[in-house]
């Protein structure tokens, strides 16, 4: 007998492939430059492999402690304490996780009922809603204005109900490339303040921001800090996304429900890559000189557009830009995303597939994280595009 998933309902029905996927299938088809999905076609520093290198050779290839390795958790509290002047105990309120989001799952699935509503500010990356559905959790979406993507914090406050669960933020945010303002963050601490809400704050482009702009960690406010999990990634950090090593920081008490379900998850991240990450976070230039460097992308990518009908506003964090197309045509971001692959090999994300009932912004987004060449290449066929 067959086994049959007739009486068996799958727990995401909706869910479909993902537009990254969809997307990069038919960039590598077409060969074409792919400015789509958010990782770097540069190397890492070489500094960086040969660290995990000699860890693997010293013997560091069993099993890290559930928690992490206490050199890693010991110097990200450090970080976080000098760039934000919030205090976490390595020990109990630090661990590394593979990448943000198993973070962000394992902090919703720690936390969400069936039932409890979680508020997520649209447009989204795409890893929130499923973790909050298959917890039988409730997304309360929160669809933001194309104009600037600012958060009406009246209309959020709205959204809160006595079923309101979770809240999950984004700051520097993907797709829009906007960061959360100082009295943003203020604003959403004095909505919550009275609440036993609980924030998730995905803070994964946390040292890519420019123009002299600050990062407003949610570890940054007190109380919005006793009520967070704040979740970073060093793949992105450090240009190593295949990798798949993040960090998540919060409260002890909300960080033991938290372990609680990493360790049956997960157990453990990639031993190696930890004992490095420990070594090369000792230099911090290495973390916070990144702004500098991804801002020289950005701005060398918004100068060869400069000739182009695209219209933007540059890009305040994360290693994307958004550009308008309005001024060439009307048609659907879906299918003018196809279009640029098919007929002038350059792929990019429509961002309807992030927006409310896919609400067609007329935008489409672009990563910077690319070597010069490439950056030259996709800017050139941008500017032919009428």
């Amino acid at each position: 007998m067959s086994l049959s998933l007739k009486n068996s309902p799958s727990k995401l029905p909706n869910v479909k492939t993902t537009i990254f996927t969809t997307v990069g299938n038919l960039a590598r088809k077409h060969h074409a430059i792919d400015l789509s999905q958010g990782f770097p076609n540069f190397d890492a520093d070489k500094t960086l492999m040969d660290l995990v290198a000699n860890a693997m050779y010293e013997g560091h290839n069993q099993y890290a402690p559930m928690q992490g390795y206490y050199g890693l958790r010991e110097i990200i509290a450090q970080k976080i304490e000098k760039i934000h002047r919030k205090k976490y105990h390595p020990e109990k309120e630090i661990t590394v996780t593979v990448g943000a989001t198993q973070a962000i799952y394992t902090a919703i699935t720690a936390f969400v009922h069936p039932g409890d509503e979680v508020i997520v500010l649209k447009p989204a990356y795409d890893c929130y809603e499923p973790a909050i559905k298959i917890n039988g959790g409730i997304p309360v979406p929160l669809q933001l204005n194309a104009n600037g993507y600012q958060v009406d914090w009246e209309a959020f406050k709205a959204k809160i109900t006595s079923k309101t669960r979770m809240v999950v933020i984004n700051t520097p945010h993907n797709p829009s490339g906007r960061i959360f303002s100082k009295d943003d963050m203020l604003q959403l601490q004095e909505i919550l303040r009275p609440t036993n809400i609980i924030l998730i704050s995905d803070e994964v482009y946390e040292h890519i921001v420019f123009d002299g702009k600050e990062h407003q960690s949610a570890s940054r406010f007190d109380d919005l800090s006793s009520r967070s999990f704040v979740c970073a990634s060093f793949g992105k950090t450090f240009h190593v996304t295949g990798w798949k090593v993040g960090y998540c920081a919060a409260p002890a008490a909300l960080m033991h429900e938290f372990r609680q379900v990493h360790q049956f998850a997960v157990f453990c991240v990639d031993h190696p890559v930890q004992r490095a990450l420990a070594e090369y976070l000792k230099d911090e230039e290495r973390y916070l000189g990144l702004n500098a460097f991804y801002q020289q992308k950005r701005d060398f990518f918004l100068e060869g557009l400069r000739d182009s009908k695209f219209r933007f506003t540059p890009s305040q964090g994360t290693y994307f830009q958004l550009l308008d197309y309005t001024p060439i045509t009307q048609e659907a971001d879906e299918d003018l995303a196809e279009r640029l692959i098919l007929n002038h090999k350059l792929a990019s994300i429509p961002i309807s597939s992030f927006n409310v009932d896919n609400r067609d912004d007329k935008v489409l987004r672009f990563c910077f994280a690319k070597k010069r060449e490439t950056l030259e290449q996709a800017t050139a066929i941008l500017r032919a595009i009428s």
